[in-house]
């Protein structure tokens, strides 16, 4: 058996960084524990893969902060039996998280050299239920639909309607809504039905969310 010297740093920022602070799904929390970040990140910047904060992927992107990823994850609601959609897969480190979690999961990255390297690092780790796709995440991926639950990484002014229609009924999206040059709100989206709910949790910082014209 390979030893993981990752594993004691990884154990301390579950229990610091996430656990800490009030993230509390045993689920969420085990796939934290589990998903080596460090392979997401340039080898470079591997020292830094467990800290409390995003780092550079290129591109323009960041691998967000862990305890962000954990509280999408957590306020998702994910089942092992759930098929999910991840709108912005940058490094892939999300799509492990929900993969660890969901039965399926797709994830969508308009950069193509990040969706190729995700893809790579996802299939080195033995992720066979996580899909990148590289296309335009604003408008979903509808040859999956309908998720139970949709994750965005990237800030829309509004909850794409796209999204909304690609979700079951009494799916789950989680989505940072607001500008791109200031702070946005982390929140839930629920759909019942024809109708839904939106309930704000949190201030957070993220990339924008692209419409390809």
């Amino acid at each position: 058996m390979v030893q993981d010297r990752h594993l004691d740093r990884r154990l301390t920022m579950v229990r610091r960084q996430i656990e800490g602070r009030g993230v509390r799904d045993p689920r969420v929390l085990d796939a934290m524990r589990t998903v080596p970040r460090h392979r997401f990140v340039s080898r470079t910047l591997s020292g830094d893969a467990y800290k409390d904060h995003p780092l550079p992927i290129g591109s323009g992107q960041t691998i967000s902060q862990p305890y962000i990823v954990a509280l999408m994850a957590e306020a998702a609601a994910i089942e092992p039996d759930n098929r999910v959609l991840e709108v912005g897969t940058g490094s892939g480190y999300g799509a492990a998280v929900l993969a660890e979690l969901a039965a399926s999961v797709v994830s969508v990255e308009r950069h193509r050299k990040l969706a190729n390297s995700a893809a790579q690092v996802l299939a080195e780790l033995g992720y066979d239920n996580a899909t990148v796709v590289c296309a335009d995440g604003s408008q979903g991926h509808l040859p999956g639909a309908p998720y139970d639950a949709v994750v965005v990484t990237a800030a829309a002014p509004s909850v794409p309607s796209a999204l909304i229609d690609q979700l079951v009924d009494g799916g789950r999206m989680v989505i940072p809504v607001g500008p791109a040059t200031f702070s946005q709100n982390l929140t839930l989206v629920r759909r019942e039905g024809d109708e839904t709910t939106t309930e704000r949790f949190c201030p957070v910082r993220f990339v924008p969310l692209v419409e390809e014209s």
